[in-house]
């Protein structure tokens, strides 16, 4: 795993009712070492096959706090701090509404996700408030980062993928480091 990155596996209580489970405790996240105030929440619903990302903001970046409500996504981060152990590595995980896992993302990374059932529904708090004037991408399918998507596991063509005309003219790595912004 990259360091920074938290992995939340909440307690569930179930019975014949359904569930219930905390997903947000400011003081659960201290203890586990997450510092952060979370000023914004967005809400994001998805066709299967969508892939979305990478994104950052080089300034005012954020720290995002990730989980599922319905359906299914591959949740991938790639490191984008340029004085870490792990700078152009990327993480991957399953984030379901069945497994409830969140996942904490550090201000200084790319962020992007591919839905891998209809109707998937996710959440997801920041630590700061979207600039667009300081967004910035990486290409989901950047050589050097060869992220593995897993199209074949998940029964997903790369041929219909459905991406933003945004995502599709994101940058490399490459150019990224070019520019010499540093995530802030």
């Amino acid at each position: 795993m990259l360091e920074g990155l938290k992995i939340i596996e909440p307690k569930i209580y179930g019975d014949e009712r359904g569930f219930f489970y905390e997903f947000f405790n400011l003081k659960t996240l201290k203890e586990i070492g997450i510092e952060e105030e979370f000023l914004q929440g967005n809400h994001s619903k998805s066709s299967k096959g969508v892939l979305r990302g990478l994104h950052f903001q080089y300034k005012n970046s954020q720290g995002k706090l990730i989980r599922v409500l319905r359906g299914k996504i591959l949740d991938v981060v790639v490191d984008l701090r340029k004085n870490s152990d792990t700078f152009g590595k990327y993480y991957k995980i399953e984030l379901t509404e069945e497994n409830r896992k969140q996942i904490y993302i550090p201000r200084g990374f790319a962020h992007g996700f591919l839905t891998l059932e209809d109707n998937t529904e996710i959440e997801y708090l920041c630590t700061d408030y979207y600039n667009p004037s300081y967004e910035g991408g990486i290409r989901w399918n950047d050589k050097d980062l060869n992220i593995d998507w897993e199209f074949e596991k998940y029964q997903i063509s790369e041929s219909n993928l459905i991406i933003s005309s945004k995502d599709l003219k994101q940058q490399s790595l490459k150019e990224f480091l070019n520019k010499g912004w540093e995530i802030e």
